[in-house]
Protein backbone atom coordinates (compact mmCIF):
# COMPACT_ATOMS: atom_id res chain seq x y z
CA UNK A 1 0.00 0.00 0.00
CA UNK A 2 2.37 2.19 0.74
CA UNK A 3 4.75 1.53 -2.15
CA UNK A 4 1.13 2.75 -4.51
CA UNK A 5 1.69 5.83 -2.88
CA UNK A 6 5.15 6.33 -2.73
CA UNK A 7 6.42 4.22 -5.89
CA UNK A 8 10.35 2.53 -5.53
CA UNK A 9 9.86 4.54 -1.58
CA UNK A 10 13.03 2.89 -0.23
CA UNK A 11 11.43 2.21 3.24
CA UNK A 12 8.10 0.16 1.92
CA UNK A 13 10.63 -1.41 -0.17
CA UNK A 14 13.44 -2.91 2.21
CA UNK A 15 10.53 -3.64 4.77
CA UNK A 16 8.54 -5.58 2.34
CA UNK A 17 12.02 -7.66 1.83
CA UNK A 18 12.57 -8.17 5.36
CA UNK A 19 8.66 -9.72 5.28
CA UNK A 20 9.38 -11.56 2.20
CA UNK A 21 12.92 -13.07 3.57
CA UNK A 22 11.11 -13.90 6.65
CA UNK A 23 8.32 -15.53 5.01
CA UNK A 24 11.03 -17.75 3.11
CA UNK A 25 10.29 -16.04 0.16
CA UNK A 26 13.33 -15.51 -1.30
CA UNK A 27 13.01 -14.65 -4.60
CA UNK A 28 10.47 -11.60 -4.04
CA UNK A 29 12.79 -10.48 -1.02
CA UNK A 30 15.91 -10.00 -3.67
CA UNK A 31 13.48 -8.25 -6.66
CA UNK A 32 12.39 -5.82 -3.76
CA UNK A 33 16.10 -5.74 -2.22
CA UNK A 34 18.15 -5.25 -5.56
CA UNK A 35 15.13 -2.41 -6.44
CA UNK A 36 16.04 -0.84 -3.45
CA UNK A 37 19.54 -0.73 -4.98
CA UNK A 38 18.46 0.97 -8.02
CA UNK A 39 16.95 3.80 -5.94
CA UNK A 40 20.09 4.03 -3.85
CA UNK A 41 23.06 2.65 -4.15
CA UNK A 42 24.50 3.29 -1.00
CA UNK A 43 21.83 1.60 1.15
CA UNK A 44 24.21 -1.09 3.16
CA UNK A 45 20.86 -3.06 4.40
CA UNK A 46 20.01 -3.61 0.68
CA UNK A 47 23.84 -4.49 -0.38
CA UNK A 48 23.48 -7.68 2.46
CA UNK A 49 19.70 -8.62 1.56
CA UNK A 50 21.16 -9.37 -1.85
CA UNK A 51 24.04 -11.31 -0.57
CA UNK A 52 21.83 -13.71 1.74
CA UNK A 53 18.93 -14.21 -0.72
CA UNK A 54 21.83 -14.63 -3.55
CA UNK A 55 23.15 -17.57 -1.28
CA UNK A 56 19.86 -18.46 0.09
CA UNK A 57 18.41 -18.80 -3.79
CA UNK A 58 21.63 -20.57 -5.01
CA UNK A 59 20.92 -23.62 -2.29
CA UNK A 60 17.36 -23.45 -3.17
CA UNK A 61 17.46 -23.45 -6.63
CA UNK A 62 21.01 -24.58 -7.87
CA UNK A 63 23.01 -22.52 -10.01
CA UNK A 64 20.09 -21.38 -12.65
CA UNK A 65 18.30 -19.66 -9.50
CA UNK A 66 18.92 -16.26 -11.60
CA UNK A 67 16.18 -18.06 -14.25
CA UNK A 68 13.19 -18.39 -11.74
CA UNK A 69 13.31 -14.98 -10.50
CA UNK A 70 10.09 -12.36 -10.54
CA UNK A 71 11.43 -9.63 -13.22
CA UNK A 72 13.10 -6.95 -11.44
CA UNK A 73 11.43 -3.35 -12.22
CA UNK A 74 13.60 -0.85 -13.40
CA UNK A 75 13.27 2.24 -11.55
CA UNK A 76 13.48 5.94 -13.23
CA UNK A 77 15.82 8.74 -12.91
CA UNK A 78 13.41 10.85 -11.29
CA UNK A 79 13.10 8.13 -8.26
CA UNK A 80 16.88 7.64 -7.81
CA UNK A 81 17.34 11.20 -7.10
CA UNK A 82 14.15 12.00 -5.32
CA UNK A 83 16.36 10.11 -2.43
CA UNK A 84 19.73 11.40 -2.71
CA UNK A 85 19.23 15.48 -2.58
CA UNK A 86 17.95 15.85 1.05
CA UNK A 87 16.75 19.82 1.25
CA UNK A 88 19.50 22.09 2.92
CA UNK A 89 17.04 22.90 5.20
CA UNK A 90 16.05 19.55 6.67
CA UNK A 91 19.47 17.49 5.93
CA UNK A 92 18.51 14.58 5.71
CA UNK A 93 14.92 14.76 5.56
CA UNK A 94 14.66 12.20 2.51
CA UNK A 95 17.33 9.55 3.34
CA UNK A 96 15.97 6.71 4.18
CA UNK A 97 16.93 4.68 7.38
CA UNK A 98 20.30 1.65 6.52
CA UNK A 99 17.64 -0.92 8.46
CA UNK A 100 14.58 -0.87 9.47
CA UNK A 101 14.34 -0.38 13.46
CA UNK A 102 13.46 -3.21 15.55
CA UNK A 103 9.40 -3.88 15.39
CA UNK A 104 8.70 -1.92 12.29
CA UNK A 105 10.58 -4.27 9.97
CA UNK A 106 9.76 -7.72 8.44
CA UNK A 107 10.77 -10.56 10.56
CA UNK A 108 9.04 -12.17 13.53
CA UNK A 109 7.28 -9.20 15.03
CA UNK A 110 5.75 -11.05 18.28
CA UNK A 111 2.19 -11.51 18.26
CA UNK A 112 1.69 -9.17 21.35
CA UNK A 113 3.69 -6.19 20.10
CA UNK A 114 1.45 -2.59 18.57
CA UNK A 115 2.80 -2.06 15.41
CA UNK A 116 4.90 0.24 14.15
CA UNK A 117 2.90 3.63 12.86
CA UNK A 118 2.19 3.73 8.85
CA UNK A 119 3.36 5.48 6.27
CA UNK A 120 2.18 9.39 6.29
CA UNK A 121 0.39 10.58 3.79
CA UNK A 122 0.26 14.37 2.10
CA UNK A 123 -2.79 15.06 3.67
CA UNK A 124 -2.68 17.37 6.93
CA UNK A 125 -5.27 14.85 8.12
CA UNK A 126 -3.73 11.63 7.61
CA UNK A 127 -0.86 12.93 9.40
CA UNK A 128 -2.51 14.12 12.22
CA UNK A 129 -4.09 10.47 12.18
CA UNK A 130 -0.48 9.10 12.14
CA UNK A 131 1.33 11.24 14.84
CA UNK A 132 -2.17 10.21 17.41
CA UNK A 133 -1.30 5.88 16.30
CA UNK A 134 2.36 6.82 17.26
CA UNK A 135 1.55 8.21 20.35
CA UNK A 136 -0.97 5.35 20.99
CA UNK A 137 1.68 2.97 20.40
CA UNK A 138 4.14 4.43 22.75
CA UNK A 139 1.05 4.59 25.32
CA UNK A 140 1.32 0.58 25.04
CA UNK A 141 4.79 0.79 25.43
CA UNK A 142 4.02 1.89 28.77
CA UNK A 143 1.48 -0.06 29.47
CA UNK A 144 -1.41 2.21 29.42
CA UNK A 145 -4.06 0.39 27.39
CA UNK A 146 -6.78 2.73 28.69
CA UNK A 147 -5.04 6.29 27.05
CA UNK A 148 -3.58 4.33 23.91
CA UNK A 149 -7.35 3.29 23.46
CA UNK A 150 -8.33 6.89 23.22
CA UNK A 151 -5.17 8.13 21.11
CA UNK A 152 -6.23 4.84 18.54
CA UNK A 153 -9.77 6.26 18.43
CA UNK A 154 -9.03 9.56 17.43
CA UNK A 155 -6.75 7.94 14.82
CA UNK A 156 -9.50 6.20 13.38
CA UNK A 157 -11.61 9.09 13.19
CA UNK A 158 -9.23 10.59 10.71
CA UNK A 159 -8.07 7.42 8.81
CA UNK A 160 -9.63 4.34 9.29
CA UNK A 161 -6.18 1.74 9.29
CA UNK A 162 -6.03 -1.87 9.47
CA UNK A 163 -3.29 -1.35 11.96
CA UNK A 164 -4.22 1.29 13.87
CA UNK A 165 -7.51 -1.26 14.67
CA UNK A 166 -5.30 -4.31 15.14
CA UNK A 167 -3.48 -1.93 17.96
CA UNK A 168 -6.44 -0.63 19.84
CA UNK A 169 -7.50 -4.51 19.77
CA UNK A 170 -4.23 -5.48 21.70
CA UNK A 171 -5.61 -2.68 24.04
CA UNK A 172 -8.69 -4.19 24.56
CA UNK A 173 -7.73 -7.63 24.98
CA UNK A 174 -5.40 -5.97 28.08
CA UNK A 175 -8.43 -4.10 29.21
CA UNK A 176 -10.45 -7.69 29.04
CA UNK A 177 -13.04 -6.03 26.54
CA UNK A 178 -13.23 -8.49 24.23
CA UNK A 179 -16.25 -7.30 22.37
CA UNK A 180 -14.42 -4.52 21.15
CA UNK A 181 -11.27 -6.67 20.78
CA UNK A 182 -13.09 -9.00 18.37
CA UNK A 183 -15.22 -6.00 16.46
CA UNK A 184 -11.70 -4.05 15.82
CA UNK A 185 -10.01 -7.20 14.84
CA UNK A 186 -13.27 -7.52 12.03
CA UNK A 187 -13.05 -3.73 10.83
CA UNK A 188 -8.99 -4.79 10.16
CA UNK A 189 -10.07 -7.63 7.99
CA UNK A 190 -12.39 -5.94 6.03
CA UNK A 191 -9.03 -3.71 5.34
CA UNK A 192 -6.88 -6.60 4.99
CA UNK A 193 -8.63 -10.14 4.58
CA UNK A 194 -5.58 -12.37 5.77
CA UNK A 195 -4.01 -10.24 8.59
CA UNK A 196 -2.34 -12.16 10.80
CA UNK A 197 -2.95 -9.72 13.83
CA UNK A 198 -5.91 -9.53 13.11
CA UNK A 199 -7.31 -13.02 13.04
CA UNK A 200 -4.86 -13.95 16.27
CA UNK A 201 -6.53 -11.52 18.29
CA UNK A 202 -9.73 -11.76 17.21
CA UNK A 203 -9.51 -15.77 17.82
CA UNK A 204 -8.08 -14.94 21.59
CA UNK A 205 -11.22 -12.35 21.86
CA UNK A 206 -13.80 -15.08 20.86
CA UNK A 207 -11.95 -17.76 23.07
CA UNK A 208 -12.71 -15.37 26.16
CA UNK A 209 -16.18 -14.65 24.92
CA UNK A 210 -17.00 -19.12 24.54
CA UNK A 211 -17.21 -18.45 20.62
CA UNK A 212 -14.59 -21.96 20.12
CA UNK A 213 -16.07 -22.53 17.24
CA UNK A 214 -15.29 -19.29 15.37
CA UNK A 215 -12.17 -18.58 17.60
CA UNK A 216 -10.99 -22.09 16.02
CA UNK A 217 -11.79 -20.93 12.38
CA UNK A 218 -9.65 -17.59 12.90
CA UNK A 219 -6.87 -19.95 13.63
CA UNK A 220 -6.92 -22.33 10.94
CA UNK A 221 -7.54 -19.15 8.41
CA UNK A 222 -4.46 -17.83 9.48
CA UNK A 223 -2.37 -20.94 9.93
CA UNK A 224 -3.10 -20.95 5.78
CA UNK A 225 -1.06 -17.59 5.89
CA UNK A 226 1.48 -19.16 8.25
CA UNK A 227 1.70 -22.48 8.88
CA UNK A 228 4.64 -22.52 11.68
CA UNK A 229 3.32 -19.46 13.39
CA UNK A 230 3.92 -20.62 17.08
CA UNK A 231 1.62 -18.48 18.87
CA UNK A 232 -0.94 -19.35 16.70
CA UNK A 233 -0.40 -23.30 16.90
CA UNK A 234 -0.26 -23.07 20.69
CA UNK A 235 -3.71 -21.05 20.97
CA UNK A 236 -5.26 -23.98 18.81
CA UNK A 237 -4.14 -26.60 21.21
CA UNK A 238 -5.96 -24.42 23.71
CA UNK A 239 -8.99 -24.14 21.69
CA UNK A 240 -9.16 -28.07 20.90
CA UNK A 241 -8.59 -28.71 24.91
CA UNK A 242 -11.31 -26.00 25.27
Amino acid sequence: SALELVPFGIKPLLRRAAAYEALERYSLAYVDYKTALQVDCSVQAAHDGVNRMTKALLEKDGVNWRQKLPPIPTVPVSAQTRWSAPSAQAPGANTPPAAAPRGEGGGNVPLGWAESPGVPRTAAGMERARVLKEEGNELVKKGNHKKAVEKYTESLKLNKECATYTNRALCYLSLKQYKEAAQDCTEALKLDPKNVKALYRRAQALKELKDYKSSIADIKSLLKTEPKNTAALRLLQELNRA
